[in-house]
């Protein structure tokens, strides 16, 4: 059976703090997943500014046996670094890593699911 695993990637900031509420996402992802035999393990990873960066994290999944990887864009929309960069920095992970699936899903803030929480949030708020 293939391991599946899975990167949570975000832009990245100079401020150390950025990465917090990333750190928290994949760890609530990470028990989300359980012991299911095929979830391998779940890796945080940035566009810039901090590390580490997407093909270091598709590299570590595969030197833990993943043979499927999928991308998860924790961006709100699909800006310019959705829409040019993740592409490219995909292309070049399938290069490193041809014998591993990668796929990508899209920008998280697309999901309607993910849109009805923001707007359950901000209802909460007044």
């Amino acid at each position: 059976m293939a391991t599946h695993g899975m990167v949570l990637f975000a832009h990245g900031a100079r401020d150390e703090r950025w990465r917090e509420p990333f750190e928290r996402l994949v760890e609530k992802v990470r028990a989300a997943r359980g012991v299911d035999a095929a979830a391998g393990p779940v890796l945080l990873a940035f566009l810039e500014l901090m590390e580490p960066d997407l093909p270091a994290a598709v590299g570590e999944l595969v030197s833990d046996g993943c043979s499927v990887v999928t991308v998860v864009p924790v961006f709100f929309g699909q800006g310019g670094h959705v829409r040019k960069d993740l592409p490219d920095v995909i292309e070049r992970c399938r290069g490193l890593y041809s014998g591993v699936e990668i796929r990508c899903a899209v920008a998280v803030g697309e999901d309607e699911v993910v849109l009805d929480a923001v707007a359950e949030y901000c209802l909460r708020q007044g």
